[in-house]
């Protein structure tokens, strides 16, 4: 058990290193200096040289990856070279937006998926099986943007029951803030929630067909309760691997969903950094993002671990 969560920490840390060199190279072999592209063409050589010392962007450039890195994990990630701003307040604020975007998508998305999947592959004969699995096919098309601009039509628009967009913190006034919460995270989480619908079915199906199902089926356990005691838990295992993989999507659909919905979140802010050129901010913002992917992953490594009683003791 020790020796596999070592392996994990080790896979994680050094997952972190060569995604920091690869955003760090990305960025550093785009086309154009920094400072030139910060203060426009028609800036002095002066004014773009002061501003390379200012910023360190006249040392080499290894030099500059570990201050990077360095501002990275003391969460001092510098300043802006647009906005002259501190990076590490604002990447704060917005990726707090984000979170409650992005948890409460995920939450919808798993208490519609569990039983809905479920009862398709119980039911997957029957035509309530084949109606959820219809439905669920439609939601899987369906992208999350579209879905956005669906639900203010119909809840903002026609029926005026939420607003269309807009943000409010929850300590300023939680009933506004759950009010402009609940559009975003349904579009993202209705989305979300078809796809994973699809592999929570797919992986209950296969447990439906094992022996011991069977076994305990003919000990006098009704389908429900032996599905319930030993299925489940079976079924489990590739659907986190699912749920890691769509937590990566939604980190990366709320981009476009925060635009749609006018949400500050980390997703806005990186979209207004390229459009400003503001290329520090973009090279912080996407490398949080990557370690957040490669969280989620390292988590759910060790969820395998909790699930899967084998992965403890060594056994296939």
């Amino acid at each position: 058990m020790l020796v596999r969560l070592l392996q994990r920490v080790a896979i994680l840390v050094g997952s972190l290193v060569v995604s920091s060199v690869i955003v760090f190279a990305f960025m550093a072999v785009l086309p154009g200096d920094p400072a030139r592209v910060a203060l426009g063409v028609n800036a002095s050589d002066a004014a773009v040289q002061q501003m390379r010392e200012q910023f360190g962007l006249d040392r080499p450039l290894v030099v500059q990856y570990l201050d990077w890195v360095r501002g990275l994990v003391t969460f001092d990630p510098g300043m802006s070279y647009v906005s002259r701003a501190a990076i590490g307040p604002q990447i704060s604020d917005r990726l707090q937006v984000t979170l409650w975007l992005v948890v409460t998508a995920m939450v919808i998305a798993i208490v519609l998926a569990v039983p809905i999947g479920t009862l398709m592959a119980v039911r997957h004969r029957q035509l309530s099986g084949l109606l959820l699995s219809a439905a669920s096919q439609v939601g899987v098309a369906v992208p999350a943007f579209l879905a956005g601009i669906l639900l203010i039509t119909v809840f903002a628009v026609g029926l005026g029951w939420l607003p269309a967009n807009g943000w409010t913190p929850p300590a300023e006034d939680p009933a506004m803030f759950l009010k402009q919460l609940v559009l975003p995270a349904l579009a993202l989480g209705l989305v979300q929630g078809a796809v994973v619908t699809r592999y929570v079915r797919s992986a209950v199906l296969d447990v439906l067909r094992e022996d011991y199902l069977r076994t305990a089926r003919s000990k006098g356990l009704r389908p429900g309760q032996a599905l319930m005691r030993h299925g489940l838990r079976n079924a489990a295992v590739p659907v986190v691997t699912v749920l890691a993989l769509q937590l990566a999507t939604l980190l990366i659909g709320a981009v476009v969903v925060e635009r749609v919905f006018v949400v500050p979140g980390l997703g806005s802010l990186l979209l207004d950094s390229v459009s400003n050129r503001d290329l520090i901010m973009v090279q912080d913002v996407v490398m949080i993002l990557v370690v957040a992917v490669l969280l989620v992953n390292f988590v759910v490594d060790l969820l395998y671990l909790v699930i899967d009683p084998r992965l403890r003791t060594g056994q296939s």
